[in-house]
């Protein structure tokens, strides 16, 4: 298993590895809108339209929660950016440990929806608002590092404009049609399996969550020294010891 994670194509696999935190932004979101009080959690555009139509009182939309989770959203983003600013663009041990923290506060969440049911405008439940975005915030950024074109795991409008502007009826070529358009469904599934799961209880939706989040760092640090080989420039000296040779 060890030996054909490492000699996977790092570009292929860290594509399905993104895929992947897509299925489960889909999953964490139907939880916090269905579960927590109609907020998003990864998705911020439906947060500042939902935060914009609130602030009029319309429908007795949520004003705190929204607020909450874009606060906590850009914070895990300024973290994660802070965190991985020292690194090139790609799979390193601080990617893998930003991917197991956020998997780890997932679950630490999945516990306490577990143990308290949420209600609207309870502390708890705010809190926990704040965690999950937070924790999403650290994936959406890491997911940005890595820079897997057109998945960026918590964002579908982008991916449908370029589906729909690049393919052969827009006049384009089609290309990465396939990534688009599994980007799409991904997080259209991720919100189905979440809903469903809210139907049992609102902790197994954060669990699965987790657990797919675990599953994808320990997949890429596994693979990271074969992803490290693979890129010529990781491999090339320094320029400042080719001057010196």
């Amino acid at each position: 298993m060890l030996s054909r994670l490492k000699s996977a194509e790092p570009s292929r696999l860290h594509l399905v590895l993104m895929l992947v935190l897509t299925f489960s932004t889909g999953v964490i979101d139907a939880v916090g809108y269905l579960g927590l009080d109609r907020v998003f959690t990864g998705n911020m555009t439906g947060n500042v339209v939902i935060l914009g139509m609130a602030l009029i009182g319309a429908d007795n939309l949520p004003v705190v929660g929204p607020s909450i989770a874009l606060a906590g959203f850009v914070l895990g983003a300024v973290i994660a950016g802070r965190v991985l600013k020292p690194e090139a663009a790609g799979w390193s041990r601080r990617t893998t440990a930003l991917l197991t923290a956020v998997g780890i506060a997932m679950a630490g969440v999945a516990v306490v929806l577990f143990a308290h049911a949420p209600h609207a405008g309870d502390p708890v439940t705010l809190a926990i608002t704040g965690a999950l975005a937070v924790a999403m915030g650290l994936q959406a950024a890491t997911a940005r590092h890595l820079s897997v074109k057109d998945v960026t795991t918590v964002v579908v409008t982008s991916t449908l404009t370029g589906l729909a502007a690049d393919s052969r009826l827009g006049g384009g070529t089609g290309a990465h049609w396939g990534r688009r358009l599994g980007a799409v469904v991904l997080i259209l599934a991720g919100a189905t399996a979440g809903a469903t799961l809210l139907h049992i209880h609102a902790g197994f939706g954060v669990l699965l969550t987790a657990g797919l989040t675990l599953v994808v760092a320990v997949t890429g640090g596994l693979a990271r020294p074969r992803t490290q080989a693979a890129d010529p420039a990781a491999a090339e000296p320094p320029a400042s010891l080719v001057s010196e040779r």
